[in-house]
């Protein structure tokens, strides 16, 4: 289960199943091209050359600065729900994890979606049906569920910091 009710910085916040949040249909658009674009980028050549480590060091501090500034905006306004963006706060945490060599549980995921655990569950699963992260089971302890972002997760957010590098 995912942190029992609470976020990261231990504020309670139960949200009712049956509303859906009103970015909920926005996302879900968002995480649809995201899947068709990874698919049509994924077609394109089976051997891709690795990326230079200059870039991936690159992209990996873009994610961390993007995810400590979500925290930061949300503490300053000191009310998480007006930034809510789950699936993107996830994506960030599983690239920076994946960049760090770092397993996710879904636990952790769920914390690192800055929502309700129930919440921070329904967009691991849209995530999960968009084929942008994968469950699997964590061979050393077969009590938890690991989450990673799929090659074609790992493509997308890696198009999406190429395309802030050529804005900055």
């Amino acid at each position: 289960m995912c942190n029992g009710g609470q976020v990261a910085n231990g504020a309670d916040q139960s949200e009712p199943e049956a509303l859906p949040h009103p970015l909920a249909s926005e996302l879900l658009a968002i995480a649809e091209r995201l899947r068709i674009a990874a698919t049509s980028a994924g077609s394109s050549s089976e051997h891709e050359v690795a990326r230079p480590p200059a870039i991936a060091r690159s992209h990996l501090a873009l994610a961390r600065k993007a995810y400590s500034l979500r925290r930061k905006r949300a503490a300053i306004f000191g009310n998480t729900d007006l930034f809510g963006e789950p699936a993107w706060d996830i994506l960030l945490d599983l690239y920076i994890a994946q960049g760090e060599g770092k397993a996710v549980s879904v636990s952790s995921a769920c914390i690192g979606s800055a929502t309700p655990p129930t919440t921070g569950l329904r967009w691991l699963g849209v995530l999960a049906d968009a084929g942008l992260i994968a469950r699997e089971a964590d061979a050393e302890d077969n009590r938890r569920v690991l989450v990673r972002l799929t090659a074609a997760g790992q493509k997308a957010m890696e198009r999406f910091f190429d395309a802030v590098d050529a804005v900055i």
